[in-house]
């Protein structure tokens, strides 16, 4: 799995189809890091051509991109409660895209201590960065969207604790 080192915080991807473009990749770091405009460096070079197959940049399973944030994205004063939704449901489709095939593959079959300490730590960061949207009291349908994703968000949690409790000892 490719690992995306943006600060301090990492993510493992997936392994990619290195038939894909970059674009492809650039979609999936964007909506992980929130951020419009950002580079990214692998084994030192910069990847620019979004059209490029990922075979190009010789992205192999234990990779590690870095990303670059291009511009310090300006805070929004004004949030709606339709953007804070969209926040939200964000945050959701970026776990089920990346990280549940890894927890699917785990409940069937726990493996290391390692794989269950690295996916715990991952859907922690989630429920982290699900805390930290703040919706205005008076927006019930944000405040209920995001009951409802933390809910679910401790649900693969609570999943992957209790098939690591019920392994073959």
């Amino acid at each position: 799995m490719p690992t995306v080192i943006f600060g301090q915080e990492k993510l493992s991807l997936p392994t990619l189809d290195p038939a894909s473009p970059l674009s492809v990749l650039r979609k999936t770091i964007a909506d992980w890091t929130q951020l419009d405009s950002f580079k990214l460096i692998h084994a030192g070079a910069l990847m620019k051509d979004d059209n490029a197959p990922l075979s190009a940049y010789r992205i192999r399973p234990n990779s590690k991109i870095g990303v670059v944030a291009s511009a310090v994205p300006e805070p929004t004063l004004h949030k709606s409660e339709q953007s804070t939704i969209s926040s939200i449901h964000d945050q959701l489709n970026l776990l089920r895209t990346t990280l549940l095939p890894s927890l699917e593959d785990f409940t069937q079959a726990p493996q290391s201590d390692k794989e269950h300490a690295r996916l715990s730590e991952l859907l922690l960061q989630s429920l982290l960065r699900l805390d930290a949207v703040s919706a205005d009291p008076e927006w019930e349908h944000a405040r209920k969207e995001r009951k409802a994703a933390v809910k679910e968000v401790q649900g693969f949690l609570d999943r992957l604790d209790e098939s690591w409790r019920n392994r073959e000892q």
